[in-house]
């Protein structure tokens, strides 16, 4: 019971305090009054840039792994194919 009587107290002491706050103390970049050429605004964009090269580079390197499964399943196939023919021509001839 003692906490649902001070639920109004804390709701209007939550308003009040926000009502009455000051504007929040924010760098250039956040109010967007940074220069285009501003050296904030390049190293982020040059930190996204390297995120995404990261990104790339990895599933780049997924692609190639795969393809070199492809690649060798294939070439097992083949010997496997190559194999069972020299064996069946072996058999034909005896």
């Amino acid at each position: 019971m003692t906490a649902l009587r001070r639920l109004p107290g804390l709701v209007a002491g939550g308003l009040l305090g926000t009502l009455a706050a000051g504007p929040a103390m924010a760098c250039e970049v956040c109010y967007g009054g940074a220069a285009n050429g501003a050296p904030m605004v390049t190293a982020a964009r040059l930190g996204v840039f390297l995120l995404l090269a990261v990104t790339v580079a990895v599933l780049g390197a997924f692609t190639r792994f795969f393809l070199y499964l492809r690649a060798r399943a294939r070439q097992a196939e083949i010997d496997g194919i190559a194999s069972e023919w020299a064996q069946f021509q072996r058999s034909s001839l005896s």
